[in-house]
């Protein structure tokens, strides 16, 4: 073994350290990973990009490393999505595949193509990389998500560790709530982003290994038994693919800044913001706030639009829109809208999302026309609480309720049809029981010796609770930023126990 061997350099667990998977300290691993990226962080904010590199390749080659991406695609739902290989890697070969991941040699293989639906009706496509190229992604992307979190705009809140749609709606309404914000919206979409990204732009701008992220991008796919070439865009269902089209899409909100001499002060504060330019996105999904609807249409678009080009990309006529706040928009989910003249801004579901929903239930309830109660309810319970917990942080009281009168009505249809010969009495007493908190509730009880009853939630015993802005430039990969996020996950664990609290409290009070 040479003595500048990258896989033994300190900082990396020799490969003879574990013989077993179950073995592996894992806290001890994050943490050597999680130096190494501290290390990059501060080279990028110090500019030394050749440290950077240098730091990159030293991560890659870290056999801790390698174990943390054998570990992130085998243990999360895409581990048992097989590539075009068929291959896929049980407990007994992950250390084994561990030790093959190396960048010498290695030419990716093409996707499998597949088709999901979209709520339009049309199809769109994912490309599935088989495991083997899935790892080396994961692990490439553990050296480049700490640059990418550096050199983000802090107005980007998708696909990012720490964030998501909450934040980027509570953003919304930090720049827009109020009587002296911006009364215009453009609305932006780009159109096919994933598939249009030019590759030679992501080659020159994306601090990575050229070679393997030319492998990803040129690698091609196989739809019905025959490869097609790709020449633009990264690919969907790769893993690093989010992280290339941020970076793709970051410099927007600066550009914007300088065309407008807009400062900001340490603490994210802007200043000298005349026209009230404020840009909020969410991956390919964003709006830019303006005080005219002439700024946002002669200056604002024309910029956004030759930045896109650079990139290969162009915006969707049709979903690119500028909208009047008081007529209200669409974004993630939520129609935001000001509904007096003293700023009073409102931020709901939408009417698609609504109906969204309730499309998704009756799905599940027509297609189990035959099951017993406790495995209908086992079906819905987890789309129920994982919209409502979406729609937690808006004002959602009175949709809630509505959505149980919706799958009430849905239900009682359901208990009618099976038992055509019964008074609705006897459907009543079999399918329904009161609680202290409603005279109908929809239960069942499972099979078996050990069954037990199970019961429907109720969407209107989701507690509304606001959602707390994320800092702009805070930073999970940045040493500075730990005690931010150590106060920020106990903040938001002290609140979850005192609502939880709070409803045993309201159910006892009955």
């Amino acid at each position: 073994m040479k003595a500048n061997d990258p896989d033994k350099i300190a900082g990396s667990a020799p490969e003879t350290q574990y013989d077993n998977w179950k073995t592996i300290n894992w806290d001890k691993v994050t943490k050597r990973v999680k130096l190494l990226q501290q290390r990059i962080v501060k080279a990028t904010k110090q500019g030394r990009y050749n440290k950077v590199k240098a730091l990159q390749w030293l991560l890659v080659h870290s056999f801790d490393a390698k174990l943390l991406a054998v570990k992130r695609v085998t243990e999360n739902t895409g581990g048992y999505t097989a590539g075009i290989d068929g291959e896929l890697w049980y407990p007994s070969k992950k250390l084994e595949a561990a030790m093959s991941l190396s960048r010498k040699g290695y030419k990716a293989k093409p996707l499998k193509r597949v088709y999901i639906s979209k709520k339009n009706g049309k199809k769109r496509p994912l490309g599935i990389p088989t495991i083997y190229d899935r790892a080396m992604q994961a692990l490439y992307l553990l050296a480049l998500d700490p640059v990418s979190e550096t050199t983000a705009d802090t107005c980007s809140y998708g696909f990012r560790p720490k964030r998501g749609c909450a934040d980027a709606i509570a953003r919304c309404f930090v720049t827009q709530a109020g009587s002296n914000r911006a009364e215009w919206v453009l609305e932006g979409d780009i159109k096919g982003c994933f598939d249009h990204i030019s590759h030679k732009w992501i080659l020159q701008n994306i601090p990575l290994d050229k070679m393997v992220l030319k492998q990803w991008l040129k690698a091609g796919f196989i739809d019905k038994k025959k490869l097609f070439p790709t020449e633009e865009g990264t690919p969907q269902g790769g893993i690093i693919s989010p992280t290339l089209a941020n970076m793709v899409l970051d410099g927007f909100a600066k550009t914007l800044d300088d065309e407008f001499n807009i400062k900001t002060w340490k603490n994210g504060t802007r200043y000298r913001n005349k026209y009230k330019i404020n840009l909020v996105r969410y991956a390919d999904d964003f709006i830019v706030t303006g005080r005219h609807k002439e700024v946002l249409e002669n200056r604002v678009k024309p910029i956004i639009e030759n930045l896109l080009a650079e990139r290969g990309l162009q915006l969707s006529p049709e979903k690119t829109h500028i909208t009047h706040i008081k007529d209200g928009y669409n974004f993630l989910g939520q129609n935001l809208r000001k509904y007096t003249d003293h700023g009073t801004m409102l931020i709901k579901p939408s009417k698609e999302a609504i109906k969204s929903i309730r499309a998704k239930i009756r799905e599940i309830i027509n297609n189990n026309k035959t099951a017993s109660a406790a495995n209908l309810i086992m079906q819905l319970n987890p789309v129920i609480r994982g919209w409502c917990n979406y729609h937690r942080h808006v004002v959602s009281t009175d949709t809630f309720h509505s959505l149980d009168g919706y799958i009430w009505m849905c239900i009682w249809n359901w208990a009618v049809r099976r038992h055509p010969k019964k008074g609705k009495k006897w459907v009543a007493k079999k399918y329904f029981k009161p609680t202290s908190y409603s005279k109908w509730v929809f239960y069942g009880r499972t099979r078996g010796e050990k069954g037990k009853n199970v019961h429907l939630v109720k969407a209107c015993k989701t507690t509304i609770v606001r959602h707390v802005l994320i800092k702009g430039g805070a930073n999970p990969y940045d040493p500075e930023w730990d005690d931010y996020f150590i106060r920020r996950e106990r903040f938001y664990k002290d609140r979850k126990t005192l609502v939880a609290k709070q409803i045993s409290k309201h159910k006892a009070a009955g």
